[in-house]
C-alpha cells in the first residue's frame, strides 16, 4: 500500500501520462523533474554546513563518520564512502553501514530496511565522538532510525532525508531535509530522491575533505605514488602547485617516499622531506597549515 503521507510516495502531477509519450518525450520529462533537484539542494546547504562542521570537530579528535541506510541510500553511502581513500588519502574515517550487508548492494534483500534491531547492531561501532548519519529517502526507515537512536547514547548525530517534515528529523542534531517531492515514477526514489542524496553527500564528503586539509588549491594532493601512472599524474600535480620542473618535482616525490603532501610542502616550504613530514603530523597533514607554521618557525 502507498503511504501517499510521504512526499517521495505520492503521485505526480506532471507525469500522468508518461506512458503513453514517444521515447524522446519522456526523456524530456524526466529531465525537466531532475532540474529540480539542484534547488531543493541549495535550500539545505546550511544545514550540511553544520554537518560539515560537526564531522570536521570529530576527525579532528580522532572520531569517525558513520553512515547508515538501506537499499538505494546505503548504496549511495557505500560509494561515497569507498571513494575517500583514493580521493583523499583518508582510510577508515568514514564508514558505510549497508542494511544487509555486501550481499544487499548488488540485489536487493527483503525486510532488512524494516529492521530495527539490526540497525541498532550495525550502530554498535559508533563510539563517543563519533557521528551517525542516516540516510533514508523517506525520513523513517526503521533500520536507520534504529542505528540513530542506538548511536545517540553519546555520538552525535544526523540524518539524510527527502521528507523535510519526518518526526524523526527533530530526534537528531542536524536533519538535511530535501523537497525533492513525489517521483517521475511514484515511489522510485533512485530517480530525484536518489540524485539529491548524492550531490549531497559528494558535497558533503568533499568539503570535509577539503576543511581536513587533504587538498591544496583544487588540486587532489593527498594521493600516494602506488604505480607508475599515478606517479606520473602526482608529478603534473606537484608541477601546478608549485610551478617548478617536472624533474624537480620528480626527485621531491622520490625523497618524500611517494608521498605527495610531504612532497608538496618540501617544495613550497623549501625544507627537506623529514622536515616537511614531521611539520605536517603536527598540523594534521594540512599542507596550508604546514606551510603556514613553517613561515612563522
Amino acid at each position: 500500500m502507498i503511504d501517499c503521507e510521504l512526499p517521495t510516495e505520492g503521485r505526480n502531477p506532471r507525469t500522468l501520462d508518461v506512458d503513453t509519450l514517444p521515447t524522446l518525450e519522456v526523456l524530456r520529462l524526466i529531465n525537466s523533474e531532475d532540474a529540480t533537484v539542484p534547488m531543493a539542494v541549495a535550500s539545505v546547504l546550511p544545514e550540511v554546513a553544520r554537518l560539515v562542521d560537526l564531522a570536521v570537530e570529530s576527525l579532528r579528535a580522532g572520531g569517525r563518520v558513520h553512515y547508515f541506510g538501506a537499499g538505494t541510500s546505503g548504496r549511495l553511502a557505500v560509494i561515497d564512502a569507498a571513494e575517500l581513500p583514493p580521493t583523499f588519502g583518508i582510510w577508515g574515517r568514514v564508514v558505510a553501514h549497508h542494511a544487509g550487508g555486501p550481499g544487499a548492494l548488488s540485489q536487493a534483500i527483503s525486510d532488512v530496511e524494516d529492521d530495527v534491531e539490526l540497525g541498532r547492531r550495525d550502530a554498535r561501532d559508533v563510539r563517543p565522538g563519533d557521528i551517525a548519519v542516516g540516510i533514508a529517502a523517506s525520513g523513517r526507515t526503521p533500520y536507520v532510525v534504529g542505528a540513530l537512536r542506538a548511536a545517540a547514547d553519546g555520538a552525535r548525530t544526523a540524518l539524510i532525508s527527502c521528507n523535510p517534515h519526518t518526526p524523526y528529523g527533530d530526534e537528531v542534531e542536524v536533519h538535511i531535509g530535501l523537497a525533492t517531492g513525489p517521483e517521475v515514477i511514484s515511489g522510485s526514489t533512485r530517480m530525484k530522491a536518489g540524485t539529491a542524496t548524492k550531490l549531497v553527500l559528494n558535497s558533503f564528503s568533499t568539503t570535509l575533505m577539503i576543511r581536513m586539509g587533504r587538498t591544496y588549491s583544487n588540486l587532489m594532493v593527498s594521493v600516494n605514488a602506488l604505480n607508475g601512472k599515478l606517479r606520473a599524474r602526482l608529478v603534473r600535480i606537484l608541477t601546478e602547485a608549485t610551478g617548478m620542473d617536472a624533474r624537480t618535482c620528480e626527485n621531491a616525490l622520490t625523497e618524500a617516499g611517494g608521498n605527495t603532501r610531504v612532497a608538496l610542502v618540501s617544495l613550497l616550504g623549501e625544507v627537506p622531506a623529514a622536515r616537511a613530514t614531521v611539520v605536517l603530523e603536527e598540523a594534521d597533514g594540512g599542507v596550508r597549515e604546514a606551510l603556514q607554521r613553517l613561515r612563522s618557525a
